[in-house]
């Protein structure tokens, strides 16, 4: 038998062509090639081997994360879906919460069962709407931030910021008997020849430039008033008070008038936050005021005596910045310093609404940015914060909404009650003893703006509901500025209502009567005793 015989056929190898290493997809074999030297076959491997990894890596992650979910799902079915459940007692279908508003539910989800006709006929009502709400959601944020992202890019000038100027000390100080130097500012006619004086304290974040703004030395003149503005303690240039308080505020008052000479009863006026001091002088120095005259007055917002709807009518009026700055001034007012050290106490100016929290009708708006307003505007501040210490505004804050020592149905005109027991009627049955009264006897004038935000008008209802002997005058259209402020009209419809008709000053000279005296030899008609001169008749 030859070899031929024996061996089988062999087919001889034949090189590899690009068909023959490609796959099922017709895409060729990116392995190892017979071109590639050994360093670019072991990096080919390599980078092949990782990706394959990267690949059943992610995928085993995605596979566990699934079942991650899943256990997470039947877990809380098992915890919150059964009927022991905390979820379901409350809110599910045997629940007080889901028969109270399931009624109201139903009815809403078959009036707007008619947008269903709009989905496709194989989908899920309730799978659709999700999918179409949470793309809306998506829709919304992209295209807000899209807006936002354009605004941004458009260059806006920034308004100037302006600085606070220290002025050099302008004012005329006393010397009050504690050692306390006060500051005060004079208008009007001087003190010997003024038919009335008014005494007006100045409001939170002002001074004793404010008083009443825009009032002309020539009204002054022509009702001959004497008005008289004073620094708080620690504003401006008065010096601080150790223990503040609303009575230490009404003492301040008549000592300041002793001091400058201030004849007789004064009137006091107080405005927005300054009320408070009127109320003070009002209720512990009432023998020497005339009367008061209010302006937008505030009180105590957490007066237990205002009842729940005017509470509710003055609070809904704020912001809520305002409303927390209120909670802070009586629960934790020392962080007061931390929102007024970047803010008026920054050094740069402002606008009093941001500074103040404050929510302004349209005319006052107005009235702020006008030139002549932010100029006095300005000066009023600088003047106000040039000791730069926060403590006095801190106790400003927290005096008007803490106990002020004294309630406002304390002012109310009303007559003393007779002791109870035999011996006092005994009394009061053999003795002809006049009527003693309590209260504040002289007149309280409020005016008050009907679009106030600032102070809304329920506060004045709350005041006269207390008070009913005070007289309102209710200002339609008019804000917490507007009337007030640099309105001659206003002013004078103000001073006619307190001082009536306008007498001037007072006329201390001495006049002579030039004309000669009569001589002693001229004649003179004399009548005797018994006869008159309608017996020639």
């Amino acid at each position: 038998m030859s070899e031929s015989d024996t061996e089988p056929n062999v087919v001889p190898p034949k090189p590899w062509t690009d068909a023959d290493l490609a796959g099922d997809a017709g895409e060729p074999y990116v392995g190892v090639s017979a071109g590639m030297s050994s360093g670019e076959a072991n990096a080919a491997v390599r980078s092949e081997t990782m990706r394959d990894h990267a690949t059943e890596f992610l995928k085993g992650v995605a596979e566990m994360s699934v079942e991650f979910w899943k256990g997470c799902r039947d877990i809380v079915k098992q915890s919150l879906a059964n009927r022991d459940s905390f979820l379901v007692r409350k809110f599910g279908k045997e629940s007080y919460l889901r028969r109270r508003i399931g009624g109201a539910c139903e009815k809403v989800r078959r009036r707007l069962r008619f947008f269903n006709e709009y989905l496709p006929e194989d989908k899920d009502p309730v799978h659709s709407w999700s999918v179409i709400f949470l793309v809306a959601v998506l829709a919304f944020a992209v295209l807000n931030f899209t807006m936002e992202h354009s605004s941004s890019t458009v260059p806006t000038p920034e308004p100037e910021i302006k600085k606070v100027y220290l002025h050099p000390p302008s004012a005329d100080r006393v010397v009050l008997p504690d050692g306390r130097y006060m500051a005060y500012m004079e208008q009007g006619v001087p003190a010997d020849r003024a038919r009335f004086s008014v005494i007006a304290p100045h409001a939170f974040l002002s001074s004793r430039l404010a008083g009443i703004p825009g009032l002309k030395a020539s009204l002054l003149e022509e009702f001959g008033v004497r008005l008289l503005t004073y620094d708080l303690p620690g504003f401006g240039e008065s010096d601080p008070h150790p223990e503040r308080g609303l009575e230490s505020s009404a003492a301040d008052m008549s000592l300041l008038a002793d001091a400058i000479d201030v004849k007789g009863k004064f009137w006091v006026v107080g405005y927005s936050t300054g009320s408070i001091h009127a109320w003070a002088a009002l209720r512990y120095i009432p023998e020497r005021l005339a009367g008061a005259a209010m302006f937008a007055p505030m009180v105590n917002p957490y007066d237990p005596i205002m009842n729940r709807e005017e509470r509710r009518r003055t609070w809904e009026k704020w912001t809520r910045r305002k409303k927390f700055m209120y909670f802070l001034a009586r629960r934790f007012p020392r962080f007061l310093a931390y929102f007024y050290d970047r803010s008026f106490l920054s050094g740069k100016h402002g606008q009093i609404d941001k500074w103040l929290s404050m929510s302004l009708a349209k005319r006052d708006t107005a009235l702020i940015e006008d030139p002549i307003y932010e100029e006095f505007w300005q000066r009023d501040v600088e003047e106000s914060i040039r000791q730069g210490n926060v403590q006095p505004f801190i106790e400003e804050a927290t005096m008007q909404v803490s106990n002020w020592g004294f309630s406002l149905a304390e002012l109310k005109l009303h007559k003393k009650q007779r002791g109870k027991g035999m011996l006092n009627w005994l009394k009061s049955m053999l003795s002809e003893a006049e009527e003693e009264y309590l209260g504040f006897l002289g007149p309280i004038h409020i005016w008050q703006g009907m679009d106030d935000r600032v102070v809304p008008p329920s506060v004045t209802d709350f005041v006269h509901r207390i008070i009913p002997g005070a007289a309102v005058h209710k200002l339609p259209y008019e804000g917490h500025f507007t009337y007030v402020y640099f309105c001659d009209e206003c002013h004078r419809q103000i001073f006619t209502t307190l001082f009536g008709i306008p007498q001037g000053p007072l006329n201390n000279t001495v006049e002579v009567n030039p004309s000669p005296l009569k001589s002693e030899a001229e004649p003179t008609d004399e009548i005797t005793p018994g006869y008159s001169a309608t017996d020639e008749l």
